[in-house]
């Protein structure tokens, strides 16, 4: 029995939408759970800045993503302004039960049209998922409540990026990882050598203070 596979997303990462065609590709051979998630939540629970708030890592990130993303044969287009608000896209994912096809659906609206999610512009995305009155659908207590347990699922795991391929206790963040997810499914004993172990345990030589 294959071990149990848990994508962490969201919509607010370039990178995630990246990843995309690789999980989708990944989900037709063996089951793979779509979690949507906060990744702003994430930052502030590791007190971490997020790439697009420090200028010149910002500038250098997006030019990266569309260099990336051309080397992919991905078509890209960024929407007018990042970062932006993903809570109704996220929720409109969650009232969908995170699908792969609302996942693609709404990673394409604001990454193929590069469209902002906000509620004029995710209301026909919600309309081809079978939602008459999306406004409703993204308010519904039951939906926000299982957006926050994700988020809570996620910070058990460990998760700290999106996006991030978890399995059998292990996290692989970022588009730039599903190399090293394919080799530990051919060699589940990727982690086990010596190397690997002391890594894993390495001491923190020195502790720099948090700076906000």
């Amino acid at each position: 029995m294959k071990s149990k596979i848990r994508w962490y997303f969201d919509f607010v990462s370039p990178f995630a939408y990246l990843q995309l065609p690789y999980v989708l590709a990944l989900h037709e051979r063996q089951e793979v759970e779509f979690v949507p998630i906060l990744f702003a939540g994430l930052l502030d629970a590791h007190g971490q800045r997020g790439p697009a708030e420090i200028p010149g890592k910002r500038t250098f990130t997006y030019q990266f993503v569309q260099w990336r993303a051309a080397q992919m044969g991905i078509s890209i287009c960024f929407p007018p302004a990042h970062p932006f608000n993903p809570l109704a896209a996220l929720r409109l994912c969650v009232a969908a039960d995170a699908s792969p096809e609302s996942v693609r659906l709404i990673f394409d609206l604001i990454w193929r049209a590069g469209e902002i999610p906000d509620m004029e512009h995710i209301a026909p995305v919600a309309t081809k998922l079978g939602f008459n009155n999306p406004t409703s659908a993204i308010a519904n207590p039951a939906v926000k409540d299982r957006l926050r347990k994700n988020f809570e699922q996620a910070l058990t795991e460990g998760v700290f990026g999106v996006p991030t391929l978890a399995t059998d206790g292990h996290l692989f963040w970022g588009e730039d990882s599903s190399r090293m997810f394919d080799d530990y499914q051919m060699n589940p004993a990727l982690f086990d050598t010596p190397e690997m172990k002391r890594l894993s345990g390495l001491p923190v030589g020195v502790h720099r203070q948090a700076v906000r």
